[in-house]
């Protein structure tokens, strides 16, 4: 599986005509990924679970790169980086569940980016033999929390003050859950 997941290419056009690549990240990405990082301003910046503003956090992710761990898919125009999605496996009895996690360079959100990296997360998830993903959503971020619903997940529940901002505010977190396999009742 990891081979096929090395060799994953899917070229999406977003709702400008733009042509979008669609790639596992590798380490030769490290300075485009740190790129792509560096703009985050502080509203994005205060939701995030990494430090993104240090470059050798994200420049570590590329040089240790490990699909068996972190899946991570980027979107790339013109050997740009504007897209990250990333899987996150777990272990033990969470080994069938994957979290989701997606960032989007601003002048590409809106476009269908998000959407087209989900599906493929999910297409992936799927060949990997997960059973769930999940996604933890800033709650009044309803516009994010709407595009994953129409994508298919479903929102289980919501955390109070779950996420706490770098200036102590908390917020709610929904959590929403994607179903890639059907339990079966089986007598």
């Amino acid at each position: 599986m990891l081979d096929q997941i090395a060799k994953f290419r899917q070229i999406v056009t977003l709702c400008n005509g733009t042509r979008v690549l669609l790639r596992p990240l590798t380490p030769d990405d490290k300075n485009a990924l740190v790129a792509m990082f560096e703009p985050v301003g502080p509203d994005d910046f205060k939701t995030m679970r990494n430090d993104v503003r240090n470059r050798e956090v994200v420049a570590g992710w590329a040089a240790g790169v490990d699909y068996k761990k972190v899946l991570p898919l980027i979107a790339v125009v013109n050997d740009r980086i504007v897209g990250d999605a990333t899987l996150h496996f777990r272990s033990g009895p969470g080994r069938h569940i994957a979290d989701v996690r997606i960032f989007l360079a601003k002048e590409f959100r809106r476009c269908g980016l998000g959407s087209a990296m989900l599906r493929a997360l999910i297409d992936i998830a799927r060949k990997s033999g997960m059973r769930q993903l999940v996604a933890e959503i800033v709650a009044d971020q309803v516009k994010v929390i709407n595009a994953f619903k129409q994508l298919g997940f479903e929102q289980r529940a919501i955390y109070p003050d779950y996420f706490m901002m770098p200036d102590g505010e908390t917020h709610d977190v929904a959590v929403l859950i994607l179903a890639l396999a059907s339990k079966r009742d089986e007598f």
